[in-house]
């Protein structure tokens, strides 16, 4: 059974950074797309980042440039990379492997 576990939330101010972890396990995890996904109040779940086996990256379009999606095979880790945050940002974070996702990560943008 997968399980995701994600880390690194929290408040920061805008402008700020963070970095958001999520550790994988009880999967074959080298071989599979890996998303990240957020979620405000009101709003539906939609996708942040996600990168590839081979590591190819795609991005939102309100995040790119701003955002890094990265992942550590031997780790079966799965990292984003927030700069240059705005309250638009603020929402709970998700990680996504196949069908399986985590519990989230709330990321709160404000002065």
């Amino acid at each position: 059974q997968v399980q995701l576990v994600e880390s690194g939330g929290g408040l920061v101010q805008p402008g700020g950074s963070l970095r958001l972890s999520c550790a994988a396990s009880g999967t074959i995890f080298s071989i599979y797309v890996l998303g990240w996904y957020r979620q405000a109040p009101g709003k539906q779940r939609e996708l942040v980042a996600a990168i590839s086996a081979s590591g190819v990256t795609n991005y939102a379009h309100s995040v790119e440039g701003r955002f890094t999606i990265t992942r550590d095979n031997a780790k079966k880790m799965v990292y984003l990379q927030m700069t240059s945050l705005k309250p638009g940002d603020a929402a709970v974070y998700y990680c996504n492997l196949q069908q399986s996702w985590g519990q989230g990560t709330q990321v709160t943008v404000s002065s």
